[in-house]
Order: C-alpha cells, then structure tokens, then sequence
C-alpha cells in the first residue's frame, strides 16, 4: 500500500481541483467539493495549516475515486 502523504485542508483541496472537482459550496470551515456531474462529493476540512488526519484524508480519496498514488502525483 502506498504511504499516505501529509496534507492540509488547502493543500488537498488543490489537489482534488486539478482533478477535476469543483467547490459546491462552503459549511462553516468545510469545503464540499464534488465532480461536475454531481458525483464523489466530499468534505474537506480548512482549519488552516493543520495537517489533516491520515483516516480522513484516506476517506476523502476513496470517496474522489482515486487511488492514494493518483493522488500523490496531483499535489506536485
């Protein structure tokens, strides 16, 4: 299994962008990104520089439909 790489909130929602996800809308300190199709919608917490939690952030690429490698190439 790949390692996971360390993150924030922001850094992992430009990451999901140039995946090609788009902000729906902000709750409070949470993005809610999904596809333009409606589809893998998931929630990112911005809570500044603060790393997000490897569970959570393993929830969040799951849910994206990537893979933790796709993931890693798109934060480069």
């Amino acid at each position: 299994m790949p390692k996971l790489p360390v993150v924030s909130g922001p850094e992992a929602a430009k990451a999901f962008r140039r995946a090609g996800m788009i902000v729906r809308r902000q709750a409070s300190s949470h993005l809610i990104m999904s596809y333009p199709d409606g589809s893998g919608e998931i929630s990112i917490p911005i809570h500044g520089a603060k790393d997000l939690a490897s569970g959570i952030l393993r929830g969040m690429i799951r849910d994206a439909g990537l893979t933790v490698e796709e993931f890693r190439r798109l934060l480069r």
